[in-house]
């Protein structure tokens, strides 16, 4: 185990039960994130790719196997613990933006690092530099109703990277958005994959997106294939 390893997973697996329906939707993954790496995975509707990036990111348990983050058992770890663990290492951005309605976009970036336990003045402060980097100065004081899609989307990947997470997780971060700002987008997520060393696992049906990916890994009947 080095420092530079992020995630890792060993055998991991994922049933579904059904009564008396089984359905086995991954099935022996294993996998290395490391830091600063860019990974892409692809596979037909269905076949489980969002499921494995739940289970990277501790959102959901597996059927057999671990995920390790910074070489922690996450499965064995109390509720408040990987709470903790993925606030300080982990970013989140998914197909649809979910900010909150109420909140504007400064605030909406602002509110993991209220969660993680810095006074308000320093997250709003840090939030509107990061939103300033993302092209959103002028639009910090709108709620999401009030952006585009694309801006919504730019809000959305600041909120996930103000923490600077070690790895950025995303479920077709650009699968609701036209060709032009979806490549806007994802140059803006590569770009603060270089400044930040952030590792990127990417789920995306883009097979143009993830051509330019470091690596691309297929998920097929249950396993990945290189």
């Amino acid at each position: 185990m080095t420092n530079s390893i992020v995630i890792e997973c060993k055998h991991l697996a994922k049933h579904f039960s059904d009564g008396t329906l089984e359905a086995k939707v991954l099935n022996d993954i294993n996998l290395t994130v490391e830091k600063g790496s860019r990974i892409a995975i692809v596979g037909s509707s269905g076949s489980g790719k969002s499921t494995l990036l739940h289970l990277l990111g501790g959102l959901d348990t597996p059927s057999s196997g671990k995920v390790e983050i910074h070489g922690q058992d996450i499965n064995s770890m109390s509720v408040n613990s990987l709470s903790k663990l993925r606030n300080q290492s982990l970013g989140f951005v998914y197909q649809f933006h979910h900010l909150l309605p109420e909140f504007t976009a400064l605030e909406n970036v602002a509110i993991p690092l209220v969660i993680g336990g810095q006074q308000p003045k320093s997250a709003l402060q840090q939030a509107e530099e990061l939103l300033t980097k993302v092209g959103l100065y002028h639009r910090i004081a709108h709620k999401p109703g009030e952006l585009s899609g694309g801006e919504r989307q730019r809000a959305a990947l600041a909120r996930a990277l103000i923490t600077q997470p070690d790895c950025l997780l995303a479920d077709e971060p650009t699968g609701n958005l036209d060709h032009h700002t979806a490549q806007d987008i994802f140059d803006l997520i590569l770009e603060l994959n270089e400044s930040l060393g952030t590792a990127l696992v990417i789920v995306t049906h883009d097979t143009n997106l993830a051509s330019q990916m470091d690596n691309t890994l297929t998920l097929i009947d249950g396993t990945l294939k290189v």
